[in-house]
């Protein structure tokens, strides 16, 4: 099966997209990755075919102000553009990440089924849960279900307005208005993650958490026999800033953290600043410095979190925007994790010791970890929904 794999340059869903033409290729079928240059070259490195989604770029005429706009108009218009490159591809399937819609529409013009790609829970309206990003669980009772109903309400505008841009940005480029949506949606996440909904989509599709290292590099820890603590800040432009320079400063073996105690800052640049002797910062594999930590510090995105859960890890997590507070509140609600908000340096030294100090916590993240034995495979369920639509 020939499969083009649409997603955009920030890796939080790039990485999933190579960790899925990963997949694919160990399946025998034959990938192709198409992405901002940033990642090119590391998708080329684990020996994936990649090339350069054209268009990601704005232009004087997108409204990156309007989120409707930035993904439904920009995507019809990188639709277009990356139209004959798929083409050429002949791919037999699109897996289209769902921020970066283009794969989608790409697909419906060139006639080829398509799977959207989730790289997080599923975010769709459920008339059985409060809006997602606001963090709150399900209301019960009376009050509860009418705070729910009133939220949706309010946020069921912008829905609308959202599917109406939509049905106009695929007009625009000679598609029907109706969106016939994809064959599946690959919910690339945890089930315990997940919350509960009365109306989940007949198409979604839990398949797990899909990682892949930028690196083969280990970082090496500073001596010390104490807890290993590692701070993983955003890689989202919505993150929560100064979360690793803080942690350096207020982290401090012997003082807030016991004797012996190790920090590992994992992050894709180094950064400037001195590192002090009980610290180390770089770009390592995280999933072996989590096989060695105690606890993460990080911003709550899903990535990040999900390795941590995998690995058993409890957090302390500084949510910034986007869908980092949403699943910052669903980790607290599980019990592997402490929210800080605002970052302070007192809140954070506070939260650490108390998750490090506290094995429920970790107890929590091991039992959300074991959850991944309940997942889908992807690829198997990509080929049953061709097998399904033939």
């Amino acid at each position: 099966m020939r499969v083009a794999v649409v997603a955009g340059p920030d890796p939080g869903h790039a990485f999933p997209a190579i960790a899925l033409c990963q997949k694919f290729s160990a399946a025998g079928d034959t990938p192709t990755l198409l992405t901002g240059t940033r990642w090119l070259e590391t998708a080329r490195t684990e020996r994936l075919d990649a090339v350069e989604l054209d268009g990601l770029d704005p232009t004087a005429v997108d409204d990156d102000a309007d989120a409707g706009a930035k993904i439904h108009q920009r995507a019809a218009r990188m639709a277009v553009l990356n139209r004959p490159r798929i083409a050429e591809m002949a791919p037999d399937l699109v897996v289209s990440d769902s921020i970066t819609a283009c794969g989608g529409l790409a697909a419906d013009l060139l006639g080829v089924p398509w799977v959207e790609l989730n790289t997080h829970p599923l975010y769709r309206p459920s008339k059985g849960l409060p809006p997602v990003g606001s963090g709150f669980a399900p209301g019960t009772g009376l009050r509860g279900r009418l705070r729910d109903a009133a939220l949706r309400a309010l946020s069921a505008r912008s829905w609308r307005a959202g599917l109406r841009q939509r049905a106009e940005a695929r007009q625009a480029i000679g598609l029907p208005a109706e969106d016939p949506g994809p064959l599946r949606r690959l919910i690339a996440t945890l089930p315990a993650l997940e919350v509960p909904r009365p109306d989940w989509p007949a198409e979604a599709v839990v398949v797990g958490p899909l990682h892949f290292e930028p690196t083969s590099t280990v970082l090496e820890l500073p001596a010390g026999d104490g807890p290993l603590v590692v701070v993983a800040p955003s890689t989202a432009t919505t993150g929560a800033g100064g979360l690793a320079e803080l942690a350096l400063q207020t982290l401090i073996p012997g003082t807030v953290l016991p004797p012996g105690a190790r920090v590992a800052v994992s992050r894709l640049e180094r950064g400037e600043g001195e590192v002090p002797p009980w610290a180390v910062v770089g770009l390592g594999r995280q999933d072996e410095l989590l096989a060695r930590a105690d606890v993460l510090i990080c911003g709550g995105g899903h990535g990040t979190v999900a390795k941590a859960l995998l690995a058993g890890v409890p957090m302390v997590v500084v949510p910034g925007g986007g869908d980092q507070w949403e699943i910052a509140n669903r980790l607290v609600r599980q019990g592997s994790a402490r929210l800080i908000r605002p970052l302070t340096a007192e809140a954070l030294a506070a939260a650490t010791r108390e998750v490090l100090e506290s094995p429920g916590y970790q107890d929590a993240a091991r039992r959300a970890g074991a959850t991944v034995a309940d997942v889908a495979d992807p690829v198997r369920v990509c080929h049953d929904a061709l097998r399904a639509c033939a």
